[in-house]
């Protein structure tokens, strides 16, 4: 069974850079997202001309799709959020590619950075939010492609102490 105790003796497995495939043209596994993510991530001139910022609402963009998957380039500037939501039978890789954002849920809150990476399955509750003074984009890879997105009430991602909360 996954535990934080599991991630402690274990470490996590998206700072083990050796261990990703390299991504196929069409990934298929959970680590060949991570390493569509991380390529397009480096590579700013296939996204960085791309982002708009939107006081109003949260800038998207689809920037790819392949067979069964999605990748959307979204900005956020301070102060936007998600509220929080899910991404119904969807995984996804998010991936930070400028500024700083925060996420939070249930079991806490942690802010993610520019190259931070997290990794969820279908029903992974979280809200992410710009809490900083500066613009961020992010990177999303959702397989199967993206078709629904149900909110849930506040309390379940508010930001409270707990023991073990993770800050990056």
């Amino acid at each position: 069974m996954n535990s934080d105790s599991d991630l402690q003796i274990a470490g996590d497995i998206l700072e083990v850079r050796h261990l990703l495939q390299t991504p196929r043209e069409h990934p298929a596994t959970v680590a060949e997202f991570v390493g569509l993510a991380r390529s397009l991530a480096e590579d700013r001139s296939q996204w960085e001309h791309l982002v708009r910022y939107d006081a109003t609402s949260r800038w998207y963009h689809r920037l790819r799709t392949g067979p069964g998957y999605e990748v959307w380039l979204l900005s956020w500037v301070p102060g936007q959020g998600s509220g929080p939501h899910d991404h119904g039978r969807s995984s996804g890789v998010l991936t930070v590619l400028d500024g700083t954002l925060t996420e939070r849920t249930e079991r806490g809150t942690r802010a993610l950075r520019t190259g931070a990476q997290r990794v969820f399955a279908p029903g992974y509750v979280h809200e992410v939010v710009n809490d900083a003074l500066e613009p961020a984009v992010s990177l999303h890879v959702y397989h199967p492609g993206l078709t629904e997105m149900p909110m849930h009430t506040a309390p379940h991602c508010e930001a409270r102490a707990l023991p073990g909360v993770v800050t990056a």
